[in-house]
């Protein structure tokens, strides 16, 4: 939990002092996105794995 509160104050500190509204809401749209293309590699991982997927190619 100590590390998500961490997270959150990096993240909120990264945005904070920005001047440009634009600028603002576009990286904070674009780490949305890279976050969420992040938890779908990890759900596809752990699908693969959970249904036996073989990754060798013998």
């Amino acid at each position: 939990m100590n590390k998500l509160l961490l997270l959150k104050e990096i993240y909120f500190e990264a945005f904070r002092n920005w001047s440009s509204l634009f600028f603002k809401k576009y990286f904070k749209v674009f780490s949305w996105f890279c976050f969420a293309l992040i938890v779908l590699a990890i759900y596809a991982f752990v699908f693969r794995v959970s249904t036996g997927f073989s990754f060798s190619n013998l």
